[in-house]
């Protein structure tokens, strides 16, 4: 969901009423390096096992869900499961995006695993995109690993405003999609596909918009004010979302679940999502051999390590899901653009002048481990 500006919600007279609250208010946006230190719960993790399990938490999900659990079942064996109160049914009823978000925790995990010197030894348990139990991991310590930077992962973050229209060069696409040309495409601004792709994203952000099941559950993950992004630490934030400014102050002081139903939110979304699709280079499709559980975990492992590589050459990533969310659009979208294997990532994409610093909240790592 993106609102970088939320044109008509801050009227004149809305403002001036409001001044006299503002120094009570809060003045500007909670984001990630607002958050403060945790103090560790749970005492039997070692320091390596804590910096493994925040980096992995890193990865990203559906509105910010978080779908991910630890279960604890000695040092350096742990069983990630999927977490049922996080998932989206609304929007995601099979729960495809769920077990994506899952393998892109999964490569998180094992990047940061390698930097510090361990090997992930991987077992697939779960068999249905509903199941509790997901992965096996045991890591193993060795010392013949590639140590991978996981700068990379810290400064990961989706972008959704101002991407530029300029073409992407030859050898970053090269670069985005090495070893992976069966998996991933690249759809530039030129072709046809990506004019088909700009229209149905927009036409699919509308029958969302005004679904209110889909609206209704976008409303139960935005964090409009301070105090709620700071309790819950999952979900979009205004800072997520791109309010910023005057906007972004009425948004946090003001605004609540039920604006989200309103017209107003609804129209502006769908208008957003026009600017948006208008200002892009093009879009990477990402595909999967099948619609198991092993192959979206590892679509979603695929998706993170291109979204790994994108900061370095000031390319920005954007999901916008819509299309594979909505059926009327989704039923016809396969042979449109002449792709036979299951679509399971639509990335908008494009070059930016200056890259933001993460802002998406994460959940301590305590409050994902269960015994």
């Amino acid at each position: 969901m993106n609102r970088r500006r939320f044109l008509g919600i801050t009227g004149g007279s809305a403002v001036v009423a409001c001044a006299t609250y503002y120094a009570y208010s809060d003045k500007s946006n909670f984001v990630r390096a607002s958050l403060k230190p945790d103090t560790p719960v749970i005492t039997e993790l070692t320091t390596d096992e804590r910096h493994i399990l925040f980096l992995a938490s890193l990865a990203p999900s559906g509105h910010n869900t978080q779908p991910w659990l630890i279960k604890y079942m000695e040092p350096l064996h742990w069983i990630i499961c999927n977490d049922k109160t996080k998932w989206l049914t609304a929007v995601d009823p099979a729960q495809r995006e769920t077990i994506l978000s899952i393998g892109a925790f999964i490569q998180n995990l094992e990047y940061a695993a390698n930097n510090l010197g361990y090997r992930c030894q991987f077992s697939l348990l779960a068999n249905t995109n509903q199941d509790e139990k997901v992965m096996e991991v045991k890591l193993i310590r060795s010392g013949n690993l590639f140590r991978y930077d996981t700068r990379t992962i810290i400064q990961r973050r989706t972008v959704r405003s101002n991407m530029l229209s300029e073409a992407l060069k030859t050898e970053d696409v090269r670069l985005l999609m090495a070893n992976e040309p069966d998996f991933i495409r690249f759809v530039p601004r030129t072709t046809k596909a990506y004019h088909y792709l700009n229209e149905q994203t927009i036409e699919a952000n509308k029958i969302q918009s005004y679904r209110n099941a889909a609206q209704k559950e976008l409303a139960d993950w935005i964090r409009f004010s301070n105090k709620d992004a700071e309790k819950y630490r999952d979900g979009l934030t205004p800072g997520s979302m791109e309010i910023e400014g005057i906007s972004g102050w009425v948004v946090r002081n003001f605004y609540g679940k039920t604006n989200v139903m309103g017209n107003s939110f609804r129209d502006q979304n769908i208008k957003q999502a026009e600017q948006q699709v208008a200002s892009s280079a093009g879009w990477f499709l990402i595909t999967s051999k099948d619609a198991s559980v092993k192959s979206l975990i590892e679509t979603g492992q695929r998706m993170q390590r291109l979204f790994l590589k994108v900061r370095d050459k000031n390319i920005a990533i954007h999901p916008m899901t819509q299309i594979l969310e909505e059926p009327a659009i989704h039923q016809n979208f396969n042979s449109a653009i002449g792709i036979n294997e299951p679509v399971q990532f639509i990335l908008r994409t494009g070059y930016v002048k200056n890259y933001p610093e993460p802002v998406s909240l994460r959940r301590p790592v305590d409050w994902f481990i269960c015994p």
